[in-house]
Formats: structure tokens, sequence, C-alpha cells
């Protein structure tokens, strides 16, 4: 099998996937001085986050309807633009409210990307060469979610808007497409009725709705148990400073990279339902361990399975959805997984606390627990393999 990361297409689909990860991550060790330069407290910080995922929510259905009609570039490079230039503005902001309106334009440049870049990798390639580019792709996502930090944390040390800098990478990358990406493009058939009805058939199909509840799952551990409470876990419990709590979340990254970079081959050798059944072993793992853990080191294994089981689970789902949509209605069936995963980003953090407050923080984990029972449950019971045929 040819070295798929050196395709340039792909390694321009790997830069579109870094900006759609870079607004958050970047930012997130700026945000006490945010806080400072700003003067505001800590209930309005995460205003500065929220404001930007909003657009995502309220973009992402038309997104995929206009990139199957219109054509992925025709999306793609103006949203990275807006994101570039909306960003970099931030850096000029003088008021939390100046900031929040060019975050959520911001937003709206991002929102698309991180619908369009597992709907191209679907466009490029088939068969086994879908699942490995999508695994790196993956592993390209858990790189530059633990190096952002780091970047951004780098430039904050210049000043809380430093790390608005990042965003003008998009303007070059955004260039580069125009002139040098060669990518498939769907072509227009039909009427927008029919468009609509086809795709919509598509998405009731058992499988398609089996690999939809799997993402709401998987998100719905991310964002609650890990993002929202395991810095708690690890401050509370072990008196683990924003360093160390850093690096925990970068084992987790590391693993999830590792276990992605060979998701192509561990496709071919066990299978898609196999691999989606062991991510909910992994994530069960996880949940079960992580608040049993007697000291900060033994929080290691557990993030190390949850780390495997990102990198077994998203993945897949995104390869075997791409693989079920046509070219014509593969942006609609990742818009609706994106509004899924926002739905959960949302939700998560809501519920956890409520579960928190009510029943304390095993309980938090608990409820893990029972998202990678349905994970494991709809992997052994709902979804079939799709067999491989690589093209000629």
């Amino acid at each position: 099998m040819r070295k798929l990361y050196l395709d340039k297409n792909l390694q321009y689909v790997f830069g579109i996937t870094l900006m759609a990860v870079l607004g958050v991550s970047s930012i997130i060790p700026a945000l006490p001085g945010i806080m400072k330069g700003l003067n505001i407290s800590p209930v309005q910080i995460g205003m500065i986050i929220s404001v930007f995922t909003l657009p995502g929510i309220l973009v992402s259905p038309l997104v995929g309807v206009l990139a199957d009609r219109m054509g992925r570039k025709v999306i793609l490079v103006p949203s990275l633009f807006l994101f570039g230039i909306a960003g970099f503005a931030c850096f000029f902001a003088d008021t939390l409210e100046q900031l929040l309106v060019l975050r959520f334009i911001q937003g709206m440049g991002a929102g698309p990307l991180g619908v369009l870049y597992a709907t191209i990798v679907g466009d490029l390639y088939e068969g086994r060469e879908r699942a490995q580019a999508m695994g790196y792709n993956a592993s390209v996502l858990a790189m530059g979610t633990a190096g952002f930090p780091a970047v951004g944390g780098v430039l904050a040390l210049l000043g809380w808007n430093y790390p608005f800098i990042l965003p003008l990478l998009a303007l070059p990358l955004g260039l580069a497409i125009i002139a040098f990406m060669d990518n498939p493009e769907p072509k227009k058939t039909g009427s927008l009725g029919k468009y609509f009805s086809e795709a919509l058939t598509r998405m009731k199909t058992r499988q398609a709705m089996a690999l939809f509840a799997t993402t709401l799952m998987t998100f719905m551990i991310l964002y609650g148990p890990i993002v929202t409470y395991l810095p708690i876990l690890l401050h509370t419990r072990f008196e683990a400073n924003s360093a160390t709590i850093g690096l925990v979340f970068l084992i987790a990254s590391g693993f999830t990279g590792l276990a992605s970079f060979q998701l192509g081959r561990l496709a071919g050798l066990l299978g898609q339902r196999t691999l989606l059944a062991a991510a909910g072993v992994f994530y069960g793992l996880s949940m079960l361990l992580m608040p049993s853990a007697p000291g900060l080191w033994h929080t290691v294994p557990p993030v190390i399975c949850f780390g495997l089981a990102q990198g077994l689970n998203i993945p897949t789902v995104m390869t075997m959805l791409t693989t079920i949509a046509p070219m014509e209605q593969r942006g609609a069936f990742m818009a609706a997984n994106g509004l899924l995963l926002r739905l959960a980003q949302t939700l998560a953090p809501m519920l956890t606390g409520g579960i928190y407050a009510l029943f304390g923080m095993r309980a938090v984990f608990l409820s893990g627990l029972a998202c990678a029972a349905v994970i494991c449950g709809l992997a052994l019971f709902s979804i079939d393999n799709i067999e491989h045929k690589d093209p000629a």
C-alpha cells in the first residue's frame, strides 16, 4: 500500500484539520491572561469558548448541503479565509464585547472545517486506503490537540492576545488549496427535494443510526467525565497543577495518535466492528479505573485506555459513514455527525454537572461507563463490517 501521508492532497486535509482544532486549543493557556487583560470574571471566560463553538451547531447542516450541491472548495476556501481574518482580528480586541463578536465570526469560519475534512478524505480514497487516510488524519488531529496548547502557551508569555496570531496560518493554506489541491467534486444531480429524500433514507438505516449514536456517546464521554471532570479529579484528589494536568492529557493524545496511525492495518486484520467493540471496552476500563486510582500516576493506565479508545473509535466511525454515503450526499452525512458531536459538547458538561452535584465524582465516571456499554452494544448488535474494496 502506498504511503498516503506523502500524498499532497491528504497533506492539505491535515492542514484543514489542524485549523479546525486550533481555534480552541491554542487559546486555552491564554484564558487567565485574557481575564486579566480585559478585566473579566471567571464566570464570563467560558463565553469565549462557547461563542466560538455555537456557530458550528447553527451552520453544520447548511454546510453539508452546500458542499454537496455547490462543491467542497467553494465552501472550504472562504471558510478558511473567514477563520483566519476574524481570528487575527481578535488580537486587536480592546473589550470583551469586541472579542466575543470576533470569536463568533471566527467560529462561523471554523464550523465548516470540521465537516469538510472528513468529507474530503471520503472523496479522495476508497477501501482500506480510506481507513488508513482517516487514521492518519486522526493522528494529526490528536497531535494538534496536544501541541497547540503548548504553542499558545509560549505565545501567551508575550501577551494574552498573541495566540490570536496563529489563525493567520489559514490564509496561505486557503491559497495553496485553490492553486494545488486536486480533489474530486460531487456532481449536482436531481432536484433539492430528491437530494434530501435520498440522504434521509440512507441516514435512517440501522447502520447509519448506530454510527450516529456512537458519535453521540463518544463525545458525551469526552466532554463529560474527561474534559470537564478529569482535571477536577486530578486537582482535588492529587493536587495536580496545570502543567501536570496538561501532561496527562498529552499522554492520552499520544496514544490516540498511535492507535489512529495503525487504523488501516487494524481495520484490515480485525474489521471495523471489532475495533468499535474494543473501543467500548477501553472506554469502560478507563471509566472504571479512573475514579479508583490511589495515586496520581495510577491514573496513567486509564488515561492510556481512553486514548486508545479514541484512536480506534472516532476515525473508524468517520470512515464507515463516508463509505455508506455516496459523494453527492457525503457532506450531509458528515454534517449530521458533526451536529451530534456539538450537541454532546453542549449537553455533556451540564448533565455530568447535575450528576456530580447529586451523587459525586464516582457517579460521573459511572455515567461514562454507561455510555461505553452503549458503544460496545451498538458495535456488537447494530453495526456490520463494511467490506473493503481497494481501488484498482
